[in-house]
């Protein structure tokens, strides 16, 4: 498969592999060791199955899910319910998340280069400006295969970076093959499961892969490289994870050292792996922060411009309007320190709703006369029920925890 028939797929492995994912993946390994491998290879396998139902949709009907939901709910109130609910949980969501992408990608480039000269001074975190205006001319660029290009680049940079990283770390091969095909559930390791796979199947990816789609392939028989361009990327964003997870278990579990963040986890490989861990482990939580940025402003203007019936052309201005604000707001909460406990809070509890939402919407119109022919079989609809049932255990999940149950 040439290069240039990937593109969709890695947006979306592009996107769930950001700094929360570096930072869960890395407790995991170090409080559990390699037993919860098994939750990522169950993650990949539930966000095939979404992001399958939403490529179709995407490719079928050569518009994105929120011009479909849009379209095709009916009902005057559960309309609008449904579009404010998607509309505020992806704005203000995006934005609180988008100040962690940069936030993670300085962390990066700081353990890389340093501080930002002379501009350090007057800003907390100057590298999260840079990271910012690179993702604003990526973005403004307008170039659909220019921004499939750079966050392919980012995909295979993380690869190299950890993969590279958990191979110096040298694992426990017996250990890591245990876990992945052994499922087990170590004492206390229930909500780590669960945000293990949050991290994989997140809701803004589900918009950003049916609008790309649309914008990539024409035809439905441009299907069979819909399905290897996501039948490889997303499979290769969750060995990614794993990697993350076993290096952290090689390099913590069992060896009296905590850790509380990535910036740690670089810091931390030095003095037991060397220089080349530490750069590695920095380059990989760079190209992290930086996709999840560059990914969160691109899916928010997919997904708020097709629910509200905007332009979802690149170039035109509602699309730019859109992605520009998510940036700002993103680049402000990173660079000058906020911390928006409250927006925080809102956004936990808009996306905890927001999942179960948006995967019923999903399956709704995979199964119905939307696609003809290529409308969901009964074992599509089988996984898809499934994986209903684990977005709304999800959900549960972040609730609670925003109301203090867990």
């Amino acid at each position: 498969m040439k290069l240039s028939q990937f593109g969709p797929g890695a947006l979306v492995a592009a996107a769930f592999i950001g700094p929360g994912t570096v930072v869960t993946a890395s407790l995991a390994g170090a409080n559990y060791g390699y037993a919860l491998l098994w939750a990522l290879v169950f993650s990949v396998f539930a966000c095939l199955i979404l992001q399958e139902m939403s490529a179709r949709i995407g490719l079928v009907t050569q518009a994105g899910l929120g011009e479909n939901i849009r379209n095709n709910l009916t009902s005057g109130w559960l309309r609008w319910l449904a579009l404010l609910l998607i509309f505020s949980a992806i704005a203000i969501g995006n934005s609180v998340y988008q100040g962690g992408n940069l936030s993670g990608a300085s962390l990066g480039a700081f353990e890389l280069l340093g501080p930002v000269p002379l501009v350090d001074k007057w800003l907390s975190n100057a590298w999260a400006v840079v990271i910012g205006v690179v993702a604003f001319l990526v973005l403004w660029s307008g170039n659909a295969r220019v921004i499939e290009k750079s966050l392919i680049a980012m995909v295979l940079l993380m690869s190299i970076a950890f993969l590279g990283t958990f191979f110096l770390t040298d694992p426990d091969w017996a250990g890591v093959f245990n876990g992945i095909f052994v499922l087990s559930m170590p004492s206390g390791a229930t909500l780590t499961v669960v945000a293990l796979i949050g991290t994989t199947v997140v809701p803004y990816n589900i918009f950003l892969h049916a609008s790309s789609i649309s914008k990539k392939w024409q035809s439905t028989s441009d299907l069979p490289a819909v399905r290897r361009d996501l039948f490889v990327s997303i499979p290769l964003g969750g060995l990614i994870s794993m990697a993350i997870v076993a290096t952290a278990a090689s390099a913590f579990f069992g060896h009296q050292i905590t850790i509380s963040s990535a910036a740690d986890l670089a810091v931390s490989l030095e003095p037991l792996f060397g220089d080349a861990a530490t750069y590695l482990m920095a380059i990989g939580l760079f190209a992290a922060g930086i996709s999840s940025a560059t990914t969160a402003p691109l899916a928010s203007a997919y997904a708020l411009n097709g629910i509200m019936g905007w332009s979802v052309n690149l170039k035109s201005r509602a699309f730019r309007t859109v992605w520009l604000s998510i940036l700002v707001l993103g680049v402000a909460i990173s660079s000058l320190g906020i911390e928006p406990v409250t927006v925080i809070w809102f956004a936990q509890v808009a996306n905890g709703i927001l999942l179960p939402v948006i995967v019923g919407f999903l399956w709704w119109l995979s199964w119905g006369s939307l696609l003809g022919s290529n409308r969901n079989s009964w074992w599509q609809n089988l996984l898809a029920a499934m994986v209903f049932i684990i977005s709304i255990v999800l959900s549960v999940r972040s609730l609670g925890s925003a109301f203090g149950a867990f």
